[in-house]
């Protein structure tokens, strides 16, 4: 190709530098050019020699093209384009260890003096932008993962009440999902658009909670320099997520049935009245009518908040959710940018699916977490497993569990030590405890670093 060897020392000039990888590949698949950032992209050090060896058709579809992608140290194939058509997809390619998600634009170029034209692709990491967007969905709470019928039921129940004003009371154990029904209940409510405004209650001392939810006028109380908007008014138009409502003093509780029942209040120090348009939705991992029997919550509180009552089941309730939750949250920690292809063994597997979960949903991504930090050579084994699981398991299977399993967690220690080639910060930060617990720890085990 005589015009291509005067345009390829141009094109090397232009592009060999630049971040986007860029591939100019013939219609029988050789490459022609190619510059450095393609071959980190792709992981190959010299993409020169590789072509589709397995077809004889220059004219792959689309979909064809990402099956012969590359994938780690053993590709099979390049690139080999169709038709005239642009294509735009993209990819996940590990290499190395690390995991890259890679944008794909191709497109056929002709070329003066050259009978047929030549394949362009151009290349961009797009890892840190699809790291963003898992952290952003993880921080809506978006999507019910499940299999189980009664989530399903759950599921459906959510659909029908999101169109009306109902308030909803949430229910059940620590890490069961309560927020993420929250957030699905404003999603799907004509409320959307509107401000989704969250409430822990049991996270504001009692003496502010009052101005939290209300506001308060200058000059209320000590402090109150000035005029502040409380949480009803913020969420005006939209959804108001008191969780953790069991913890509303008694106190407070008279003027918060008011305020829901008649949507307007006072501010704290203020006579005037406030009207507001809200939607309220509750959640306590407490049941709030036994509280109401130990006379610890209001009964007319309670039967307003929950129109209509939703009782989550525990994890320990649901085991066939535990595998698909597993893929799930493996998949979210690879957009992360936690390695790809990570799987567990049979023995670790199975306890997974025997532990009891008393932190449901939330434990279970902890622990994922965990698993997939200490892994070795891509395999999740019962040693990479939280120390919880393994002393659950071997105390239900009738087994011996010496102490408090020292012998295992100065080993974990010392996993997690060489995971973080000795910086114990870091290692603190993958067994999930302060810095200062982890050098108790270390003294109490006789590790040094």
């Amino acid at each position: 190709m005589n015009a291509m060897q005067h345009i390829t020392p141009l094109v090397d000039a232009v592009v060999s530098h630049i971040r986007e990888g860029v591939i100019v590949a013939n219609q029988t698949g050789d490459i022609l050019y190619h510059n450095r950032a393609a071959s980190d992209l792709l992981g190959i050090a010299d993409i020169s020699h590789i072509r589709d060896i397995d077809s004889n058709n220059p004219a792959l579809e689309c979909e064809a093209l990402k099956k012969r992608l590359p994938f780690g140290s053993k590709p099979t194939a390049i690139v080999q384009l169709a038709s005239n058509d642009k294509h735009r997809f993209e990819h996940r390619i590990t290499s190395n260890g690390i995991t890259r998600f890679v944008e794909f634009n191709t497109s056929a170029v002709k070329v003066p003096g050259e009978p047929t034209p030549v394949h362009l692709v151009v290349l961009n990491d797009i890892t840190e932008k699809r790291k963003l967007e898992a952290v952003f969905q993880d921080n809506l709470n978006m999507g019910l993962v499940t299999q189980d019928p009664s989530m399903i039921e759950i599921s459906s129940v959510i659909e029908q009440v999101a169109k009306t004003r109902a308030p909803v009371l949430l229910q059940g154990e620590s890490g069961t999902g309560k927020t993420l029904l929250a957030h699905m209940l404003h999603k799907k409510s004509n409320r959307v658009e509107k401000p989704f405004i969250e409430v822990n209650c049991a996270a504001i001392p009692e003496s502010l909670l009052e101005s939290e939810l209300f506001g308060h006028v200058k000059g209320a109380f000590t402090g109150a320099i000035g005029d502040r908007q409380g949480r009803f008014q913020a969420a005006n138009g939209g959804t108001l997520f008191l969780d953790e409502i069991s913890e509303i003093p008694l106190h407070l509780q008279p003027k918060l049935l008011k305020a829901i029942e008649e949507q307007r209040f006072q501010m704290v120090g203020s006579d005037k009245t406030i009207e507001v348009d809200i939607r309220i939705i509750s959640a306590s991992n407490q049941n709030l009518h036994d509280l109401v029997n130990q006379n610890r919550f209001r009964a007319d509180l309670f039967y307003s908040l929950s129109v209509m009552p939703v009782n989550i089941p525990p994890l320990r309730e649901r085991p066939g959710d535990i595998p698909i939750l597993i893929k799930n949250t493996c998949d979210t920690l690879v957009q992360r940018g936690y390695p790809d292809g990570i799987h567990c063994n049979q023995e670790a597997m199975a306890m997974m699916l025997d532990y009891h979960w008393p932190g449901n949903v939330r434990e279970l991504s902890n622990a994922v977490e965990h698993a997939m930090i200490l892994a070795k050579d891509n395999l999740v084994t019962a040693k990479c497993l939280p120390l919880d699981i393994r002393k659950y398991i071997a105390k239900k299977n009738g087994e011996n569990w010496t102490g408090d399993g020292l012998d295992v967690q100065r080993q974990e220690i010392l996993d997690a030590l060489h995971k973080a080639e000795g910086n114990r910060a870091e290692a603190a930060r993958l067994l999930s405890i302060d810095r200062s617990t982890l050098w108790r720890r270390m003294h109490r085990l006789g590790i040094a670093t």
